[in-house]
């Protein structure tokens, strides 16, 4: 993420050589909304609000490049400053962000299939028996291999070098922006790192650990997702644990991944209309 962050500070520093001085309004709006996402990849910790709002920063971001790619003027720029490598740079890396954005819809349809069933087994008041455990047991499964294909889709991210021409510059920059915030989605979804000594152990293993006690400050920090994952720990490991407080948390997950995949969802419509749109200049 840091290269991703360095690459696309270096690109808003070179902004004033990207586009003309006479630039079209649209061109500010862009700089405002990259501007905007740049400040919100220095917060420390994520919540589903401010991935939310970083979603819907997206959209605009994207909403304001399909317009300047409308704009004829900027398309015979962009026509005329593309050789067969650019064009293929910003084909690849359009098809890059729709593969991440098709990667986090995957997990986020994972976590609600899996929620669901743990859900039907609560239902049928099965909460104290083998039925809650088994389903328990399942749920932090798939939680790990959710987390381990969210691993593998970041270890292949790769960076492209940046072309020359202004306009290409300017689509770098929102490619790189948009890929550094959908590696931050991926990480909120999967959990922090301070986890990742639990991928050593099984579902079941995991359960026959001693009883821990989860600070207060380390609660302040825990999302949605966590949130249900130590809870749902406490409970079939029969630690003190309050079922009310684990209906509660699945509800708010429930919320988070509603409104997530509505924001992913949305967000590659317009990725996919960005490439349709590039597409048609370069093929014209």
């Amino acid at each position: 993420m840091a290269a991703i962050e360095k690459k696309t500070q270096s690109s808003l520093h070179l902004r004033s050589n990207s586009l003309p001085s006479a630039a079209h309004p649209l061109v500010s709006q862009l700089e405002e909304q990259l501007q905007r996402l740049r400040g919100s990849e220095a917060t420390s910790s994520l919540s589903s609000s401010s991935v939310c709002l970083k979603l819907n920063d997206m959209l605009d971001l994207h909403d304001y490049t399909d317009k300047l790619l409308q704009l004829p003027m900027e398309q015979q720029v962009s026509a005329q400053e593309c050789n067969d490598r650019c064009v293929d740079d910003l084909l690849e890396g359009s098809l890059r962000l729709l593969d991440i954005c098709s990667t986090t819809k995957d997990c986020l349809l994972q976590s609600k299939e899996s929620m669901c069933d743990l859900m039907s087994v609560i239902r049928r008041k099965k909460s104290n028996e083998t039925g809650f455990a088994v389903e328990g047991v399942k749920y932090l499964a798939a939680r790990k291999n959710m987390k381990k294909q969210i691993r593998k889709a970041l270890e292949n991210l790769k960076q492209k070098d940046n072309n020359t021409s202004p306009m290409l510059n300017f689509l770098n920059e929102a490619e790189a922006i948009t890929l550094c915030s959908l590696e931050q989605l991926l990480l909120f979804i999967s959990g922090p790192k301070r986890h990742s000594k639990h991928s050593r152990w099984s579902a079941i293993s995991m359960l026959m650990q001693p009883k821990r006690v989860i600070c207060d400050s380390q609660e302040a920090n825990t999302n949605e997702f966590e949130k249900v994952d130590a809870a749902l720990q406490s409970l079939i490991s029969h630690r003190p644990s309050s079922i009310e407080n684990f209906h509660s948390h699945m509800e708010n997950l429930e919320f988070c991944i509603q409104d997530l995949e509505i924001g992913v969802d949305q967000l590659s419509r317009k990725l996919i209309r960005n490439r349709v749109s590039l597409l048609n200049i370069f093929n014209h």
